[in-house]
């Protein structure tokens, strides 16, 4: 069967596919036989490797879908029937199916689709996502709508594994199996981490307990049995205990969902079977798929961590031919705060490493290998990973909360209940601060120092580069009391780093150049750029290190010696360390001297390549000085800045 095909190399010609080419819609989908679904199962496999193999992206994920992808779109009446996906990374498929076969292509990039389901996308796009946990509460909220407005229309959360871990999937399952709307989860469990293995009889069972025959049965019974309530309650443990035997449902069924499977992911004809049975049924449904993440691809089964996501796939090229067997490759800021973890948990054995199922991105692995005692994966649980952090904390520990900063959103409640009220001694090492680039909005750190300096107690940093980063890592470590470390994703400028664990004193910034006229304050990785700013220029250029404390004698100095005062960062304006400085000059210092604030407008900034969004938001180096040169021209048109006038 050409749905068994392994494939073991990423074609990087286009695969032949007659039949997925016919489909632009899912409502061509359902036109086709059993037979064809199974065809179009290996062809839109090998569509989307050679597509993310041009492209980069997700990867694993989505290829673990593809069966369970088209059966759903060829059971439900999408879009009228409400399609919501848990996350994300699995969508790709779901592109493909909805119109998106050849913008695919561009995916991640500048005006192609976004990494995620995205509404302003497509019809088909019921919900935005990108952060996991949310598929059951809003198809939750659909359904309850559409129970309203008289509609009859479906709502379907898919949701995989790792995501159910998080509280939020359970506070919705828990509120929609007391209301019981007419709704369908279906579990996408690539991990293996509930069940254990999947067979015929399983795949039959299902088949049984989804089928009407059994379902009649059930519900004559619970009418008959309504009027004696002792015996309706044996009844219900009875029918629990024997689901319990066979199938590891009961924990769902408590939950009030009707509870089938597990099922094999990757056999079509009986998902295609048990949705159609399901489809029907009235009240919270619960299916259990089992797939295998990076399905049919042989290096991604084999190693499906590191193909969740891929670079795009270039042309080989000859080794003599290549300048890059030259090139010394740069840790990335996630490289140094992992040695950098290590380094301090071999002198100080208080301290504890925390991520919420971030150990390959937040760079873990080693740590996690040479101290499994003091390694904490709490998986995708923010919240609780501060609150643990927290404890630890209570107890005279150190810990290190590894975390990205759009995640830290999700724990903000706990960041500052937790910890900074309690003013307990917890690091917080935050990647991916600022654009991360190609996974969009979702992703972004964009909001970290407008959360973070408004709390009491924190200490705020926000390193230049590498090494930077280890100093202000050991300072955070030393301070008595909670301190946060935000850096961006990938590498900085290549400085020399310390060995050492050296920190710096708080509060104090570092002078890079000194100038005439203009002061430009960075907070941050923009450091390089506006280094050739302020040298086109001829401006004052400080490294100012700390967002809280600020340098407040070093404001002071630069207020009565420039005429006008930059800030810069890599955050959202409104409420940043532009905002922390504008609110010090403003404090009764009698200072009228402007300000120029730059950094990430007020919307949301869409995926591309870092560079390319960082110049449109006007944060590069040639962006930098022209705000400059235009605010200066709007202050005094006469008056020369630098070299220009």
């Amino acid at each position: 069967m050409p749905e068994q095909a392994i494939f073991h190399e990423i074609p990087l010609q286009r695969p032949s596919t007659p039949l997925l080419d016919r489909i632009s819609s899912p409502h061509q989908l359902r036109l086709l036989s059993e037979e064809q679904l199974s065809q179009l199962s290996y062809e839109l496999r090998a569509f989307m490797l050679y597509s993310v193999g041009q492209s980069g992206g997700h990867f694993g994920a989505g290829l673990g879908v593809v069966e369970l992808t088209i059966a759903l779109h060829f059971v439900f009446n999408t879009p009228e029937d409400r399609l919501v996906w848990d996350v994300g990374h699995q969508a790709y498929p779901h592109k493909i199916l909805t119109g998106r076969r050849e913008d695919l292509l561009k995916i991640r990039q500048q005006d192609g689709p976004a990494a995620f389901p995205c509404r302003e996308e497509s019809d088909y796009d019921a919900f935005g996502v990108g952060h996991s946990s949310t598929s059951i509460s809003a198809a939750l909220g659909m359904a309850l709508a559409a129970q309203q407005k008289g509609e009859t229309r479906r709502a379907i959360a898919v949701i995989g594994d790792g995501a159910l871990t998080a509280g939020m999937a359970f506070e919705a399952m828990s509120h929609a199996g007391d209301i019981a709307p007419d709704m369908l989860v279906v579990l996408n469990d690539n991990d293996m981490s509930i069940s254990n293995n999947v067979g015929g009889l399983k795949n039959h069972l299902a088949r049984i307990l989804s089928g009407k025959t059994y379902n009649q049965v059930r519900d004559s019974g619970k009418h008959l049995l309504s009027g004696t309530p002792g015996l309706m309650e044996f009844a219900r443990k009875t029918e629990e205990h024997v689901k319990g035997l066979m199938a590891p449902g009961t924990l769902f069924e408590e939950l009030g969902f009707n509870y089938i499977g597990p099922i094999d992911g990757h056999d079509l004809p009986t998902l295609l079977r048990t949705l159609q049975n399901m489809k029907d049924l009235t009240g919270p449904q619960f299916l259990h798929v089992v797939t295998k993440k990076g399905k049919g691809f042989a290096p991604a089964e084999s190693d499906p961590i590191g193909y969740h996501a891929i670079n795009k796939i270039e042309p080989k090229v000859r080794v003599e031919d290549s300048e890059k067997r030259f090139q010394v490759t740069k840790p990335k800021f996630a490289n140094v705060f992992g040695q950098w973890l290590c380094d301090m948990a071999e002198q100080d054995t208080r301290v504890q490493g925390i991520t919420p199922a971030m150990r390959e991105g937040s760079d873990l692995i080693r740590f996690s290998e040479r101290f499994p005692d003091r390694y904490f994966d709490v998986a995708i649980a923010e919240q609780h990973a501060v609150t643990l952090a927290a404890g630890m904390a209570c107890e005279g520990m150190k810990p290190v909360v590894a975390i990205y900063s759009t995640f830290l959103q999700r724990a903000y409640d706990q960041l500052i209940h937790d910890v900074a009220v309690q003013n307990l001694d917890v690091l917080f090492a935050i990647d991916r601060a600022g654009l991360v680039g190609e996974d969009g909005p979702t992703h972004a750190g964009s909001f970290d120092l407008s959360y973070l300096r408004c709390i009491p107690n924190m200490v705020v940093m926000a390193p230049s580069d590498e090494n930077e980063l280890r100093l202000m890592l050991t300072t955070g470590h030393q301070h008595k009391g909670p301190a946060a470390v935000r850096y961006p994703r990938g590498t900085g400028p290549g400085v020399a780093i310390e060995t050492g664990l050296t920190s710096l004193e708080i509060g104090r910034s570092r002078d890079i150049r000194q100038g005439q006229e203009t002061a430009i304050l960075c907070f941050g990785t923009l450091l390089a750029e506006a280094r050739i700013a302020a040298e086109e220029l001829n401006a004052t250029l400080i490294d100012m290190r700390f967002v809280k404390p600020l340098d407040t004698e070093k404001l002071i100095e630069v207020i009565k010696s420039h005429r006008l005062i930059v800030t810069l960062e890599e955050n959202a304006i409104a409420g940043g360390a532009g905002s922390a400085v504008a609110e010090y000059l403003s404090s009764g210092l009698d200072c009228n001297l402007p300000v120029l604030h730059l950094g990430l407008p007020d919307r949301f900034i869409s995926h591309g390549k870092p560079k390319d969004l960082l110049a449109e938001c006007g944060l590069n180096a040639e962006g930098i000085s022209r705000s400059i040169r235009q605010r200066f021209k709007s202050l005094a048109p006469t008056l020369n800045v630098g070299n220009a006038s």
